[in-house]
C-alpha cells in the first residue's frame, strides 16, 4: 500500500526540531556540520552511529550532547576488556524470598545507548549488541524482551592501531548505519572550545529540545519520503559496483542499500523535501558504505583505503537526472494533494 507523502507541516516540524538539536550540539562542539548532519540523518532513520577517531577529539562529548538534546532514557556503557555480555543485556537474579528469578535489565534497555570505546571489549561482549541492534530485542534465559522505541546506539571507538583494542566483527560493523570521524578542530574552532570550556562544562547547559514521542513521530515522517525508481537504481548501482570491485575483498551488503536509502530519506526530510535527490545519496554514501568495505591485500599495500576506492566508484557511477521530475509525476498519480518542494 502506498503511503501518503508528508505534509508541509510535518516536514516543517522535522526541519525545526533537527535544527534545534543541531544548535544544541554546536554549543558544545563547533565546526562539525557534516558530522552532525550525518548523525541526525542516522537518528531520523532510527539507525545506529559509529564514531571512530583518536582519543580526545570529542567523540564521547558529541554522543552525550546528542543524547542530552532528546528527552528520553539514556543508557551508558563503558566498554572494557573485562566487561561481560550480561553487563550489557541484563541478568536474571534469583530471589530466595519468593523462589523465583527476577530479570534486571541492563543499560541496553534505553532509547539512546552510548557505547563508549566499544572496541576495547572482547568480541564475545561486542556480540551481545547484535540482536538488539538488528531486531531491537534482547533474549536472556530463553525470553525475548523488546527494547523501547526509538532505539539508537551511538558508539565510539579508537583506531585499531591503538593499544588494547579489538577489531569489530564484520557483522557488527554492518549493523551500524553510518560511521563518522570527528577529526581535529580548526584553530578558530579550538579557540572557541577553549572559551566555552574555560571553567565550565557546556554539557551541563544542554537542555532537551524534543522528547522520545516527538522523535518517533519524526522518524515515521522520514519513512514516508518518496524515493523515485531512478534513485533506488542509483543505490543498487553503487552497492553492486562495490561487490564487483577487484580491489575490495568485501563489498556492501543488501542491508547497506536499505540503510543508505533510509538515511537519504532522513536527509531529504531535514531539508524540507518530500523526495530524495541524488545529492542526498552522494552526501551519505561515504559514511554509510565505507566502514563496511574491506580492501584486499594488494589494495592495502598500495595505500588504497576503502574511502578512496568508494570515491572512485562514486565518480564513475552514472547519476540519474530524471529523478527531479519523478516526484511530481508520482504525486499526480496518487493524488495526495501535497505540494512538491521545488529543487
Amino acid at each position: 500500500m502506498t503511503q501518503p507523502l508528508p505534509t508541509e507541516a510535518e516536514l516543517a516540524e522535522v526541519a525545526h526540531v533537527t535544527s534545534q538539536i543541531r544548535q544544541s550540539i554546536t554549543t558544545v562542539l563547533s565546526g562539525l556540520d557534516q558530522v552532525i548532519t550525518a548523525a541526525l540523518a542516522v537518528v531520523l532513520a532510527e539507525g545506529h552511529l559509529l564514531m571512530e577517531d583518536v582519543p580526545g577529539v570529542g567523540k564521547t562529548t558529541l554522543a552525550r550532547a546528542l543524547a542530552a538534546s532528546i528527552d528520553c532514557t539514556v543508557g551508558r556503557l563503558q566498554f572494557t576488556p573485562d566487561l561481560l555480555p550480561s553487563d550489557v543485556t541484563g541478568v536474571s537474579i534469583y530471589r530466595s524470598d519468593d523462589h523465583r528469578f527476577e530479570f534486571r535489565p541492563g543499560p541496553v534497555f534505553a532509547n539512546v545507548v552510548i557505547a563508549d570505546e566499544i572496541n576495547r571489549a572482547s568480541p564475545k561482549t561486542q556480540s551481545a549488541l547484535l540482536e538488539s541492534m538488528q531486531e531491537r530485542a534482547v533474549t536472556v534465559d530463553g525470553h525475548t524482551r523488546p527494547l523501547p522505541r526509538p532505539f539508537i546506539v551511538v558508539a565510539t571507538q579508537n583506531p585499531i592501531e591503538m593499544e588494547g583494542t579489538y577489531p569489530l566483527p564484520e557483522a557488527q560493523r554492518d549493523r551500524f548505519m553510518a560511521q563518522v570521524s570527528v577529526g581535529y578542530p580548526s584553530a578558530a574552532d579550538e579557540m572557541t572550545m577553549l572559551d566555552n570550556h574555560d571553567g565550565a562544562d557546556p554539557l551541563s547547559a544542554v537542555r532537551p529540545v524534543c522528547d522520545g514521542d516527538t522523535m518517533e513521530r519524526l522518524i515515521r515522517t522520514a519513512q514516508r519520503i518518496y524515493a523515485a525508481p531512478a534513485i533506488k537504481q542509483y543505490i543498487v548501482d553503487l552497492v553492486s559496483a562495490t561487490r564487483r570491485e577487484s580491489s575490495l575483498r568485501l563489498g556492501a551488503s543488501p542491508r547497506a542499500a536499505l540503510q543508505l536509502l533510509a538515511a537519504a530519506k532522513a536527509r531529504a526530510a531535514m531539508s524540507g523535501r518530500n523526495h530524495v535527490l541524488p545529492d542526498d545519496i552522494k552526501a551519505l554514501v561515504q559514511p554509510v558504505l565505507a566502514h563496511r568495505l574491506i580492501p584486499n591485500t594488494e589494495a592495502r599495500l598500495a595505500g588504497h583505503s576503502a574511502s578512496k576506492i568508494l570515491g572512485e566508484i562514486l565518480a564513475r557511477t552514472t547519476v540519474p537526472t530524471e529523478a527531479r521530475d519523478l516526484p511530481k509525476k508520482r504525486e499526480a498519480a496518487v493524488n495526495v494533494g501535497v505540494r512538491v518542494t521545488s529543487v
